[in-house]
């Protein structure tokens, strides 16, 4: 069976693996979300390890308008390495609420997962993503590779978030 690249499949899985993020602290998604600015292709820079990602490099995350309250969400994986073999799901996203998306997938027979956009820069270059359970998260951006003031910007949203950043593991991505 095809490595399968489950972004933000993470109600369904919400049962395994640890949390990274302190239950007892306020989650909040951005309240100004954009969805039309969120749309197009993101780059993962880094993640909490979840086992459905293991092994994936490149990783990116594209999201087109279907309609007012849906998104179209593809999401690609390389295996191992940044040229390796491309995995690749899709699904589509409802809004469910300003920064919130219920994120489901085509080829998986589950429910929606939450997707919460906790920060976004006001360029709409750099995002934060996390999910109430604090099973999973991810620093996304436009580009392959951020500075280190964004970065320092997205770690500090995780914080505010409750979760803790020594836990992220890099994801390679081609040069840009």
């Amino acid at each position: 069976m095809k490595h399968l690249l489950l972004l933000p499949v993470l109600a369904v899985l919400a049962a395994c693996g640890p949390s990274y993020r302190d239950a007892s602290a306020p989650i909040a998604a951005q309240a100004d979300f954009q969805p039309e600015r969120y749309l197009g292709r993101w780059y993962e820079i880094a993640r909490y390890p979840v086992f459905f990602q293991e092994g994936c490099t490149a990783t990116t995350a594209d999201y087109g308008a279907i309609d007012a309250d849906t998104i179209s969400v593809v999401n690609t994986c390389r295996k191992d390495a940044p040229d390796g073999p491309a995995s690749r799901i899709a699904g589509s996203a409802e809004i469910s609420g300003p920064g919130e998306l219920k994120v489901s997938f085509d080829s998986v027979p589950f429910g929606a997962a939450d997707y919460w956009v906790l920060w976004v820069d006001d360029d709409y270059q750099t995002a934060v993503v996390g999910v109430p359970s604090g099973r999973a998260g991810w620093i996304l951006a436009r580009q392959p590779e951020i500075s280190p003031a964004r970065r320092a910007a997205a770690e500090a949203a995780l914080v505010a978030n409750g979760y803790d950043p020594a836990s992220l593991i890099e994801v390679p991505q081609p040069p840009a």
